[in-house]
């Protein structure tokens, strides 16, 4: 019975050191894989969301006019401003990063998941 006992433990002592992919989340887990982008600050006002694959081109009524942004993404993706001349700049949304009055958005052009080439900053 011994034996028994231990094992019963050992077991018990693994189940818990089990990585929590296994196990069912007790909590919703967080993030749902989109940089959500607003016309005003504190995320309100016309809204456009985007799901990271590749570039996308930001719709006209949000064109060059962001103020907020919210990112629940799990990779990091990079807000594009099309300069003049052929000169672009790029800006990192970091995973899970949010703005409520965000003044580089008054700049964007597009979003993708790489910088385009662009200069980072």
């Amino acid at each position: 019975m011994r034996h028994f006992v231990t094992a019963s433990a050992f077991v018990t002592a693994l189940a818990l050191s089990t990585p929590s992919a296994i196990a069912t989340p007790s909590t919703p887990i967080q993030g749902d894989g989109k940089v959500c982008f607003y016309a005003e600050p504190r995320y309100r006002g016309t809204s456009w969301c985007y799901r990271p694959s590749g570039y996308a081109e930001v719709p006209d009524r949000l064109h060059g006019r962001v103020r907020s942004f919210k990112a629940t993404s799990s990779v990091i993706v990079y807000a594009i401003d099309h300069g003049r001349g052929g000169r672009c700049s790029a800006r990192r949304i970091w995973v899970d990063s949010w703005s409520p009055d965000w003044a580089w958005g008054s700049r964007m052009d597009g979003v993708g998941t790489d910088d385009q080439g662009c200069r980072t900053g």
